[in-house]
């Protein structure tokens, strides 16, 4: 018996119910959008009575709830897309992830930088590439093994196959589902959309042994 997915028709039903999904999409962020505008002035309203403090405080619980939910959207509408890379030349990786590490512990996370390989250069798109770090730094510390101390410890180092760059987010707790193919959540979306920037590099987003391991080709 052959399976739905053998027939053309049923691949173009499928193309056409992902584009209806992406169109969903964007009309429940424009959803929140207005809902929002409508929440903020509102508490424009509130700031200028004597209103209770936790009228102000539930409101603004609102306000953020709404913007996480429309950087959801955001993410599942560009997970959708497909990823057009603009590499560039002596992208460095270790400098772009000691970047994204510096940023995140200016607001209070602990990215713990251990002694990896300095230099590693390839031909990369950097403000996705960066982007894809971002998400896996926020993803591992989310993930740690030990949430008391709020750590997380982030190596590179060339891989031995090739023109590579190995890099991995380890000290993270068991998980029984693949983090980044789950889309469980705001943070794994972020981890498939993140696998899906390196995978377009010709790379590898895995998470085994309680560790994220990226491996990115150089030469590409």
């Amino acid at each position: 018996m052959k399976t739905a997915m053998s027939r053309p028709e049923d691949n173009e039903r499928l193309q056409d119910l992902g584009r209806a999904s992406m169109q969903i999409v964007h009309d429940l962020k424009n959803q929140l959008n207005g809902l929002k505008l409508y929440a903020t002035f509102l508490r424009r309203r509130i700031e200028k009575t004597e209103r209770p403090g936790d009228e102000q405080e539930t409101i603004g619980k609102l306000i953020n709830g709404l913007d996480r939910a429309a950087e959801d959207l955001s993410t599942i509408v560009r997970y959708g897309q497909p990823v057009e890379l603009k590499k560039q030349a002596g992208v460095e990786v270790d400098k772009v992830l000691r970047a994204v590490c510096a940023s995140l512990n200016e607001g209070g996370s602990t990215i713990a930088w251990e002694k990896g390989s300095d230099g590693i250069q390839g031909n990369l798109d950097l403000f996705k590439i960066t982007d894809a770090f971002k998400w896996l730094c926020n993803g591992a510390l989310k993930l740690r093994k030990n949430t008391d101390d709020g750590a997380a410890e982030v190596t590179v180092s060339a891989g031995t196959e090739g023109d590579q760059a190995v890099i991995q987010w380890s000290g993270l707790r068991h998980l029984d589902h693949d983090p980044f193919r789950s889309f469980a959540g705001s943070d794994e979306i972020k981890l498939a959309l993140a696998a899906k920037i390196i995978e377009a590099h010709g790379g590898s987003a895995k998470f085994e042994d309680r560790k994220f391991v990226v491996v990115i080709p150089l030469a590409g």
